[in-house]
C-alpha cells in the first residue's frame, strides 16, 4: 500500500507520540524526529516516583484544574480524557489503580513498561523513528524542506504536514530547552513568555539553623491558603518539603501560577500554612492554654497537639520567644503561619512551564495561522495545569487533537489507498 501524505513529528514526548499514534492509525506516512538518543526522557523521570498517569475526580472538576485555557482544552479532553487514558493504558497491557488521593497510577507504578509497549505498537504501525536529529527551526523553515543536525552531518527532509511537539523549556537537559520560542516569532507566531510552573519559591527567610536542620523534610498533613491583589483564592490540603531557600513540593505547585503571577505583579507573595488543619482555631487555642505544669512548652505542644520536629520549627521561624509564650498569638499562628516568597526557582528545574504558542495564533485544529501545514502541540501551547495527572493528560489529549488537525487538513481519512 502506497500512503499519500507524509507527516513529520518533531518532538518525542507524550503530545508527539500520541500525534504519530493516532496519524500512524490514519494511514499517514510518520517520521519522528528528536534530538536526544531516545524519546520520552523527561515522562520517564517524572515517573521516577511512580507515573500519574490522569485523575479519577469527575470531569467538571478535572477541567477545572486548567483555569483560564479551559475553554481551549476542554474540546481536547472531551475526546482523550481521563478515561479514556486509562483505557489507552489498558490497550497497551498496562492496568491501572486509583490512589487514595484519586489519583491514576500504572498497577506496578513504573513508566518504563508503558513506554515500551507503546514504542512497541507505534513502531508495529509503521511510524519511523529519528534519533539524535535537532531541527535547525532557526536556520530555515519550510515545510518541504525542514533541516536537521544529526551526528552524520546536517540532512534535510521533506513533509506534506508538520507536528511540533518540542515542549516548553523545563528540564532542558531531557530535551526541551524552549529553543524554539525565537524561530517561531520570526515567523510571525505569537508566543506568550515562557514561565515556570509547577515550580518551587525562594524567600521563605528561613535561618541557617532550620535550613540545616530541615531542609529537605516535609510538612504533612498540612493546608496552604493564599489570596492575591486580584482576589482569587487558593485553599487546600496536602504535603510540601522544606529547601534551603524556600518551599517546593506538590501541595505548592498546585498553587504556583498564583504565587508566581504575584511575585511578577508585587515582588512577593505571602501564603498562610495552617499546621493542623484538622482541628479547629478554638480547639487549637483551648489546648495551648491548657496547662502544662513542669513540662515545658515543646513537650505540652507536642503532647496536646502532635507539633513537634518542623511544625515546631517553622513556629520558632515566624514568632519570637516571647511572642511564643503568647497562647492566643501562638494559637493563630499555629493556623496560619506566614511564609514570604519573592521569586520562583530557575526554568529550568520547574516541572513544566506556563507560556508557550497563543491559541490566537492557530485555527482551530491546531494549525499555526502563519505557517500553513504546521501544527503545533503539548508543552509549546500556551497553558499550564498542576502536577496530578493533569500535565500528562491534557499533552497527550494535544498529541490527539493535533492528529485530528493534520487529517483533517490532508483529507487522510477519505483518499483511497
Amino acid at each position: 500500500m502506497t500512503l499519500s501524505h507524509t507527516v513529520a513529528v518533531i518532538g518525542g514526548g507524550p503530545a508527539g507520540l500520541m500525534a504519530a499514534e493516532v496519524l500512524s492509525a490514519s494511514g499517514a506516512q510518520v517520521h519522528l524526529y528528536d534530538a536526544m538518543p531516545s524519546v520520552g526522557r523527561k515522562f520517564l523521570l517524572a515517573g521516577r516516583g511512580g507515573l500519574n498517569l490522569t485523575h479519577s475526580e469527575p470531569f467538571d472538576v478535572f477541567m477545572s484544574r486548567f483555569g483560564e485555557r479551559r475553554a481551549q482544552l476542554e474540546p481536547m479532553l472531551a475526546q482523550f480524557g481521563p478515561q479514556q487514558a486509562r483505557e489507552w493504558a489498558t490497550g497497551l497491557g498496562i492496568e491501572t489503580f486509583v490512589g487514595t488521593s484519586g489519583r491514576v497510577f500504572p498497577t506496578d507504578m513504573k513508566a518504563a513498561p508503558l513506554l515500551r509497549a507503546w514504542l512497541h505498537r507505534l513502531r508495529a504501525a509503521g511510524v519511523q523513528f529519528h534519533m539524535r536529529h535537532r531541527w535547525l527551526g532557526d536556520a530555515s523553515f519550510d515545510v518541504g524542506s525542514l533541516r536537521f543536525a544529526t551526528p552524520t552531518g546536517e540532512t534535510t527532509v521533506k513533509a506534506d504536514a508538520v507536528v511540533l511537539a518540542l515542549g516548553g523549556a523545563s528540564w532542558a537537559r531531557l530535551g526541551s530547552d524552549g529553543a524554539w520560542v525565537p524561530w517561531l516569532q520570526a515567523r510571525g507566531i505569537d508566543i506568550a513568555p515562557l514561565l515556570p510552573a509547577n515550580s518551587g519559591f525562594d524567600g521563605a527567610g528561613w535561618s541557617e539553623h532550620f535550613s540545616s536542620r530541615f531542609a529537605g523534610q516535609p510538612f504533612k498533613s498540612v493546608a496552604i491558603s493564599f489570596t492575591d491583589s486580584q482576589g482569587r483564592h487558593f485553599a487546600r490540603k496536602g504535603e510540601f518539603v522544606a529547601t534551603a531557600t524556600g518551599i517546593e513540593g506538590s501541595l505548592i505547585y498546585a498553587a504556583s501560577a498564583l504565587l508566581r503571577d504575584e511575585i511578577a505583579a508585587h515582588g512577593s507573595a505571602t501564603l498562610l500554612l495552617d499546621l493542623l488543619p484538622d482541628r479547629s482555631a478554638e480547639q487549637v487555642l483551648a489546648a495551648v492554654k491548657h496547662p502544662r505544669g513542669a513540662r515545658t512548652l515543646s513537650s505540652h505542644l507536642k503532647s496536646r497537639l502532635g507539633l513537634e520536629g518542623i511544625k515546631a520549627g517553622v513556629l520558632h521561624e515566624a514568632l519570637s520567644r516571647e511572642a511564643m509564650q503568647d497562647p492566643v498569638q501562638l494559637a493563630a499562628t499555629i493556623k496560619a503561619v506566614p511564609l514570604k516568597l519573592v521569586a520562583t526557582r530557575p526554568i529550568d528545574e520547574a516541572i513544566s512551564t506556563a507560556g508557550g504558542v497563543r491559541f490566537d495564533a492557530l485555527d482551530a485544529q491546531l494549525m499555526a495561522s502563519a505557517l500553513p501545514d504546521v501544527f503545533v502541540a503539548g508543552e509549546m501551547l500556551d497553558w499550564e495545569a498542576s502536577t496530578g495527572g493533569y500535565l500528562l493528560t491534557a499533552s497527550m489529549a494535544s498529541g490527539a487533537a493535533v492528529a485530528r488537525g493534520v487529517i483533517n487538513r490532508l483529507s487522510l481519512d477519505s483518499r483511497p489507498a
